[in-house]
This record gives structure tokens, C-alpha cells and sequence, in this order.
């Protein structure tokens, strides 16, 4: 007998210029010195942390980090993954008859204890950008780390396979995926903060027509869009 690996699981790692990253931190430290004047995101999300505040679309390092890294990040993974598919299976599509549209973008203070639960979002991906990273998370331990969880160590945890990779967090790198794959990010230790930003996206047709034909409308398209994050 022989195991017969399917359906190889893709995720998109990229980096933030040096100029983007530090607009971003300058963002983020005025949000966070003036909560009051961002939403409140933390009803809407799984994670218990110290801040999660929404941020404007419209701000120019926000419109930057979008159009330059997000979406086109987006646009790779599907990219990369019809590619590898054989004819029969590849899906439909398009640009010119689909467009990417982030619906969902917040700040992430993490403070010593705080952490995020295993968990996945609606629409079609998800991501997160790290901004700032204390000097105790360094690889020594998993802590504060990004972890992304395989189907078996979900659906079978009684199992205990260990099929979990551990993301370090670097200021400036990110991470796109699917908005199913389920994910966590472990409590550290000690002073400081942990700051990122995370994303939701979704596909929808450029043709509203599309959709009232039943014909796919995303790539999560047996999802409902996510009404919250």
C-alpha cells in the first residue's frame, strides 16, 4: 500500500517595504494612543487581546499596504493554485470577471498573557502583517507565535498528529491564505507588545448577473460572505 498525498495546502509569505512598514507602525501607535476614535473590533472576533481596534480604508499607508501587497498577494494564490491543477479541474476564474475587494482590516495589540484561539474567518482569505514583535519572541519557543493548523489536527485533535506550523513573528513580513484555514496565535511572556494588523477578503463577481445564474461568485462561494470579521 502506498499514501497518496492530495490537495497540497499553499499559503503566500511576502515582505513589507522598509518605508510601508514604518508608516504602519506610526499608524498604529497613534490608534492605539487614541482608541476612542477607532472601532472597537473585539466583539466581533475570537481573540483575547489587550486592543483590537478597526483602521479607516482610506488612510494612504492603509490604500498602499492594499493595492501594492494585499491584493495582488491574493491574486498570486489563485494564480498559483489554478496553475496546478489539470484542465478538467481548473475553476473560473477570471480577472476580468472577478475582483478582490478587503471588506475587513484591524490592529491586533497582544499584550503578555493574551493570546487567539483556534479559529477561521468567512469570505474568501485572511491574512495578517506584523508590525511590531518583542525581542523575547525569537524562536526560542513557540511563544507569540502565528500557528497555522492542518484538517487532521482540527478535525481529529484527539488524534494528536502535530500537524500545526509555527510562523515567527518578523516585523514587516505577512502572511496571506484561505479564509477557512484555521489558525492560533500563542501567549508570550514578559513586557512589551505584540502589534500586527490582519484582513478579511472576498471574490465577487464584476457581472452581478453571475451570481443570479448560480455559477461560483468566490472561492468560498458555499460560504455566506462574513458579516462581521
Amino acid at each position: 500500500m502506498e499514501a497518496v498525498d492530495l490537495f497540497p495546502r499553499s499559503i503566500i509569505k511576502g515582505k513589507l517595504s522598509p518605508e510601508l512598514l514604518d508608516d504602519l507602525l506610526k499608524l498604529s501607535r497613534s490608534v492605539l494612543a487614541n482608541p476612542d476614535a477607532s472601532p472597537d473590533a473585539s466583539s466581533k472576533l475570537a481573540g483575547q487581546l489587550s486592543q483590537q481596534r478597526e483602521l479607516r480604508m482610506d488612510h494612504p499607508s492603509v490604500q498602499s499596504l492594499l493595492n501594492e501587497y494585499l491584493l495582488p498577494g491574493c491574486e498570486h494564490w489563485i494564480r498559483h493554485v489554478i496553475d496546478r491543477q489539470p484542465l478538467q479541474g481548473k475553476g473560473p476564474w477570471a480577472p476580468a470577471r472577478y475582483k478582490l475587494q478587503v471588506i475587513d482590516l484591524w490592529l491586533n495589540c497582544q499584550r503578555s498573557g493574551d493570546y487567539n484561539p483556534i479559529h477561521n474567518h468567512g469570505g474568501s482569505f485572511s491574512g495578517v502583517i506584523f508590525i511590531k514583535v518583542p525581542p523575547q519572541i525569537d524562536g526560542n519557543s513557540f511563544d507569540g507565535q502565528l500557528c497555522l493548523h492542518g484538517p487532521e489536527e482540527w478535525q481529529i485533535q484527539s488524534f494528536r498528529t502535530g500537524m500545526v506550523e509555527y510562523l515567527l513573528p518578523v516585523p514587516g513580513d505577512f502572511y496571506i491564505f484561505p479564509a477557512w484555514q484555521t489558525h492560533s496565535v500563542m501567549p508570550f511572556r514578559g513586557e512589551n507588545e505584540r502589534w500586527s494588523l490582519a484582513f478579511n477578503a472576498i471574490a465577487i463577481p464584476n457581472n452581478p448577473s453571475i451570481r443570479q445564474r448560480g455559477q461560483n461568485v468566490s472561492l468560498s462561494s458555499s460560504r455566506p460572505r462574513a458579516s462581521g470579521f
